[in-house]
């Protein structure tokens, strides 16, 4: 209960201590203030930790909650309305206490300062004094006594063993192969540990169980043992267990203290060949208490983990790779619901009467590929006999997350009752972040980049005063791994080097639990406009964190909500419009997003500049022009721009010091930004686009840019390529390029030479005229760093094949050759060239009429995509070769198709595909 008000209470905490070393008259007062918010933090932690069930405490805490937010808003107002709130603002989020103290002594010193912020400190004291009488008063009921039986009963519930056999198994062939084979290695060491990696209920157990009795284990193992570990580990009791397996009906060894049963079990099987089931391990450290009790064994002796967080499967045992449970398909689903919602008919997979078919379907996919929802569902209805009885529990369960299927006398259903626990196991740092997603729509596919730039705005994510190296964004990686660890966020997409996440998703059920704990914790609110009405209309009574998600129909957002701290639009964009009469009634507002699609240019209202809390802005329109007033956005860390005219950005927006990500996005290939900053932030990551003039290369503005990652540059010159490129060389972080060059450019032969010593680069795109040095024996594309991992070329006019330099790059594994990247006719790909590319995509190379393929290029291609190549005449002969490929588009390109027929009889092997190519996020 306290992951939210946790993150509330620091920031209030590290607030008044910072006010506290230059308000002498109010000092000893606010330390007071600061000891009362400790003590409700660790009581609300307290609660948490207990995960009391009782009624009565829960509203008490809710309470707490609301005045700990109202305590928040006169912080910020405070801050808001201080004479030099832009400069404390600056230092209190960077933490320099001496900066502080510093910067403020003169200020302070002034009676007429003074003495206003001593009222505002008395209005933070008449608030927190009131929680802190509150909380005095609140007690936990029997010390916890009754959180502990209800966990216990929790625990008692989820207990597995390994005799009770798991009936109506579906789509665990491929698994149980992977583990078989891990478990029959012939490995003399210790501990070598396998583990069943997946979310709460998706079936690790009833894997586990299903190699434990498989007759090859029993017969390769001569001492088996399976033990339930829980949330909870108790390791006597696990020793016990374990002991009392493997000597069964001896003495007996409850008299042995821990050290004792540790030494009596690793005596018991050093000298056999053993398998020891752990089954729900949660914690690295239960595993490193158990550890000294298995012994090295003989040859081939295996343990045999179950847990939801990849982490501790990792820390157990790094030679072997956690095997990890995918979701269920449709057919798998329905197949396992059909087993349980009809158990007379097992022998007709699909038996179910018509009338009830579609309500199973709809049910079955709310379930999403989760077995042990599917189970409880099919059994829930196979007591019902009646179409009605079904329709009722098709109401309840599209009511939430499986309504329906909650037990009498359970606070979470069955389903939700294994998820929580994953939830309760959470640090509190990571709580607010897991809870977050539940705010996009179902089967979203998230951006990584997004997710954790809005969890920064969010103050999810704060600096770190210890450590200077390591940035906000790579913390925000820690944490996304993290929850992929622990099995609670699914993997969309990997990047370009195929080790980062590009996309994330949120499994259904997982979402559910998010809003489920979301509207307890007051942490936000989903608004569906109803399809009868155009109109959003937003109050004060409403959370402070709002998500508008899809509608068929255009809405319109208007009204006032003073406490609004994010507006999150899931809308389809051109069905949004946002009125707000007067930014200053949002004076809150951290994260928004606005778009506006009506108007050609849309010039931004200077109102947006009363929004000084704003973190994140992500404007979208057809032509946006900024006012000079964004530069009153002191606390504005991410501005994103999507557009298909012309942007303009004022340079008031460059001297937003806790800018960090400036992102334009053009949706066509008119658009222009005219985005010409004299200086640059110290401190920017994100940096596109930007037009490269005399002033920006006199100034050295980019050498300096040491967090820079992503950078996106216009060229009018081709004389400055070659000094901008040189000023990167030294950018450590520097990681994707994006070079545009100005139709027309002369000459269009730009010197790429400086870009062999960019060594961090590994993802690289030009858009631009870049044809042969008449004066030059070298390709253009010679000098490009050999760690490049993808490639986009687009425009550029090339009259040489460009295909004998990119296969010599060793690390590259996506090529996009685009809209007239290459403006001859023929092509060749070498034996043995590009030997990791993965993906090529190559479209309108209208002078393209013969590509040949040597035998034993591109041995990795996976997918091929050839678009509007209207001249060429067969597909390559060479492809026959490539054994990788799985994935083949050709549109628009005549002749090719037949090509595929006559391919030395592989014609089954190749499929050509009419729809979008797979990889349509290239750029």
């Amino acid at each position: 209960m306290a992951d939210a008000i946790g993150l509330v209470v620091e920031k209030i905490s590290d607030l008044l201590i910072n006010e506290a070393l230059f308000l002498k008259d109010v000092k000893e007062q606010v330390s007071i203030l600061k000891d009362e918010l400790k003590c409700m933090k660790s009581f609300l932690e307290d609660v948490d930790r207990q995960q009391a069930q009782d009624k009565l405490l829960r509203d008490r805490v809710s309470k707490i909650r609301d005045l700990v937010y109202d305590a928040e808003d006169v912080i910020d107002s405070f801050i808001l309305e201080h004479p030099h709130q832009d400069e404390f603002l600056k230092e209190a989020r960077r933490g320099f206490f001496h900066a502080v103290v510093k910067r403020f002594t003169c200020i302070f010193t002034k009676p007429s300062h003074l003495h206003k912020t001593g009222v505002e400190i008395k209005k933070f004291q008449t608030n927190l004094e009131n929680i802190s009488r509150r909380l005095s008063v609140y007690k936990i009921p029997g010390d916890g006594a009754g959180s502990s039986s209800i966990s216990s009963m929790q625990q008692q519930l989820r207990r597995t063993f390994s005799h009770v056999e798991e009936e109506d198994v579906v789509s665990l062939e491929v698994s149980t192969k992977d583990v078989l084979a891990q478990l029959m290695k012939e490995e003399d060491r210790s501990h070598a540990v396998v583990s069943i990696v997946g979310m709460g209920g998706i079936g690790k157990t009833t894997l586990a169980k299903k190699v434990y009795k498989h007759v090859d284990v029993n017969r390769r193992f001569d001492c088996l043992a399976w033990v339930f570990i829980s949330q909870q580990c108790n390791p006597r009791e696990v020793l016990l267990d374990v002991l009392m397996k493997v000597q069964p009906g001896g003495e007996s060894f409850n008299h042995l203290n821990e050290n004792q049963l540790i030494k009596k079990l690793y005596d018991a099987l050093k000298e056999k060949q053993y398998l020891v089931v752990l089954d729900d391990i949660w914690r690295s450290e239960d595993w490193g208490i158990l550890k000294p009790a298995f012994p090295r064994g003989k040859k081939g002796s295996k343990i045999l983990f179950t847990t939801r967080n990849k982490d501790v499967a990792l820390y157990a045992d790094p030679w072997h790779s956690p095997i990890e449970l995918p979701i269920l398909t449709d057919d798998e689903s329905w197949k396992l619901f059909i087993t349980k919602a009809s158990p007379r008919n097992k022998t007709d997979n699909h038996a179910c009467p018509k009338a009830f078919e579609n309500l199973g379907r709809e049910m079955v996919k709310k379930c999403g590929g989760l077995p042990l929802a599917i189970v409880v569902l099919g059994g829930l209805l196979a007591t019902k006999q009646t179409q009605d009885q079904w329709e009722m529990v098709h109401r309840k369960i599209f009511q939430g997350p499986l309504k329906g299927l909650q037990p009498q006398g359970h606070q979470y259903g069955a389903v939700n009752e294994i998820l929580v626990l994953s939830y309760n196991d959470l640090p509190h740092r990571l709580k607010p972040c897991f809870l977050y997603l539940g705010h996009y729509p179902e089967d979203w596919e998230i951006s990584k980049k997004e997710l954790i730039r809005l969890w920064i705005a969010e103050d999810f994510i704060s600096p770190s005063p210890e450590s200077t190296e390591m940035l906000m964004e790579d913390e925000g990686e820690q944490i996304l791994d993290e929850l992929m660890n622990r099995s609670l966020v699914q993997l969309g997409r990997r990047d370009s080097t195929g080790r980062k996440v590009k996309t994330c998703r949120i499994h259904d059920l997982l979402r559910d639990l998010c809003i489920d704990k979301a509207r307890e914790e007051n942490f936000f609110e989903i608004v569906k406009p109803p399809s009868t009405e155009a109109d959003v209309t937003l109050t004060e009574s409403m959370l402070r964190r709002i998500a508008i998600h899809p509608s068929k129909r255009y809405v319109c957002v208007k009204g006032k909500h003073p406490k609004l701290r994010s507006l999150l639009l899931f809308q389809n964009e051109e069905l949004i419009k946002l009125h707000i009469s007067e930014c200053k009634n949002f004076k809150f507002l951290r994260v928004l997003n606005l778009v506006r699609m009506d108007v050609k240019v849309w010039s931004v209202s200077s109102e947006i500049g009363n929004l000084r809390q704003l973190r994140y802005l992500k404007l979208q329109g057809e032509g946006i022009i900024l006012p000079q007033d964004i530069g009153m956005l002191k606390s504005l860390y991410t501005l994103y721009l999507r557009h298909s005219g012309s942007v303009v950005i004022p340079d008031v927006a460059f001297e937003l010091e806790h800018l960090r990500h400036i992102e334009l996005r053009s949706e066509s290939w008119k658009g222009t930004s005219h985005m010409r900053p004299r200086l640059i932030p110290k401190s920017i990551e994100t940096l596109k686009d930007i037009r490269v003039d005399e002033e920006l290369i006199r100034n050295k503005s980019l050498p300096r840019l040491s967090n820079l990652q992503s950078l996106g540059m216009t060229f009018n010159r081709a004389k400055d390529v070659k000094p901008v490129l040189l000023s990167l060389m030294k950018l450590q972080r520097l990681a994707s390029l994006y070079i545009k060059f100005k139709q027309g450019l002369t000459p269009s032969y730009p010197d790429l030479e400086p870009l062999s010593q960019c060594h961090r680069l590994s993802k690289l795109k030009f858009d631009g005229f870049m044809k042969k040095d008449p004066q030059g024996s070298h390709h253009v594309l010679k000098f490009l760093p050999q760690n490049i991992v993808k490639l986009s070329l687009t425009n550029c006019w090339m009259n040489q094949d460009p295909m004998g330099v990119l296969e010599k790059l060793p690390c590259l594994r996506i090529l996009k050759l685009g809209s007239r990247s290459y403006s001859g006719s023929q092509m060749i790909c070498s034996a043995n060239g590009f030997p990791q590319l993965d993906s090529l995509k190559m479209y309108d190379l209208l002078f393209l009429s013969s590509w040949k393929i040597e035998e034993g290029a591109m041995p990795q291609l996976r997918s091929l995509c050839v678009e509007e190549t209207s001249n060429l005449i067969k597909i390559p002969e060479g492809l026959k070769y490539i054994f990788t490929l799985q994935e083949l588009k050709l549109e628009g390109s005549f002749g090719v198709v037949e090509g595929i027929k006559v391919m030395d009889g592989r014609e089954d092997f190749y499929k050509v595909h009419r729809p979008p190519c797979f990889y349509d996020d290239f750029w």
